[in-house]
């Protein structure tokens, strides 16, 4: 089958390539020094997400080559375009860094560009201009803010893509089913590199990849007519996240543009979960909402509401699970009673 051709191709792409990229990157002496907002205590080597950039574009090709991709090649390459932009501007940041401005005109630049040429392809209003350029720059930041401990990123990479495969299989995508196909091998081939001993990292080159490959995906698809539900329900959990975190800095009257490490998924390290724990429960809690998602989008308004009560739940008890593990972990107070 086509498909698990590219499958295959993608994963042992992203298996294989670290074995060259890694000494590559040894002696560009491209690492990663700890920071306010790093979950790590060790210099480490980052810019592995070159590696898995690779592996993304040698599956697009295939998926194309193999045809895989029948119709709508033009919005399959546009997206891998989008992908590619993103990634080279994290790769320039690992590189030698770029100013906040700079990076942020960069980002919205390529949403504005992908963007247009999507809605061209679609035949869409470029009424939605502002809003898909919007979601693809604040996506791939998303990304790069909860890129903080090890296995989150590639495990995102993995249940969203495997969510945007099924999506393009239930929408008749082909192009969706691709690419949410080449997202969640690439982005699998890296877990082991990283999980091992946690000696490399994905780098701005791989978070970038990561953010603009979801965001890319769901504005082509929301442009082409795929259920909102299918689309939305991966990034929900991630954006729950980064959201409630900026709220609450604001709150506290802290600089909330600063470097820090007050995610939820960064607290749960804090309250004792190692990394692959609050990884995993990124993990969990995001599969949990892409399920409720898919089952929303074709049921009846009542399992429709109660799917929505449920997800609202699940990022509830996400955004709370810090502290209320925290109270419970709290050792109790015994009283004592005066002595006669």
């Amino acid at each position: 089958m086509p498909l698990a051709l590219v499958a295959g191709i993608t994963l042992l792409s992203s298996l294989l390539l670290p074995f060259a990229v890694k000494p590559w990157l040894v002696r560009m002496g491209v690492v990663d020094v700890p920071s306010a907002r790093s979950s790590h205590v060790r210099v480490t080597i980052r810019g592995m997400g070159m590696a898995v950039a690779l592996a993304t574009a040698l599956g697009y090709a295939a998926a194309l080559l193999l045809g895989v991709v029948t119709v709508d090649r033009s919005v399959s390459a546009t997206v891998l375009g989008v992908i590619a932009a993103c990634a080279a501007v994290g790769w320039v940041e690992d590189l030698r860094g770029m100013s906040i401005r700079g990076r942020a005109a960069a980002q919205l630049g390529i949403g504005v560009a992908g963007s247009a040429v999507l809605i061209v392809l679609t035949g869409q209003s470029f009424w939605w201009l502002p809003l898909a350029a919007v979601a693809i720059a604040a996506y791939v930041n998303i990304a790069n803010f909860m890129d903080g401990v090890n296995g989150i990123s590639g495990l995102h990479g993995v249940t969203a893509g495997g969510a945007y495969a099924v999506a393009g299989l239930l929408s008749e995508q082909p192009w969706l089913t691709a690419g949410g196909t080449v997202l969640a091998m690439s982005f699998l081939g890296f877990l082991p590199w990283n999980l091992g001993r946690g000696s490399v990292f994905l780098g701005d080159v791989g978070s970038y990849l990561l953010g603009a490959s979801i965001a890319a995906l769901a504005v082509a698809g929301f442009l082409g007519g795929v259920y909102v539900e299918y689309l939305l329900s991966p990034i929900l959990v991630y954006a729950a996240d980064a959201g409630y975190t900026l709220l609450r800095r604001i709150k506290a009257g802290e600089r909330w543009y600063a470097s820090h490490r007050e995610h939820v998924y960064q607290r749960l390290t804090d309250v004792g979960f190692s990394h692959l724990q609050s990884a995993a429960t990124v993990t969990l809690c995001t599969a949990a909402v892409i399920t409720l998602g898919f089952v929303a989008a074709t049921a009846a308004l009542p399992v429709v509401a109660l799917c929505v009560a449920a997800g609202v739940l699940v990022l509830a008890l996400y955004l709370a699970s810090p502290d209320l593990i925290r109270r419970y972990r709290r050792p109790s107070k015994v009283t004592r009673l005066p002595v006669s």
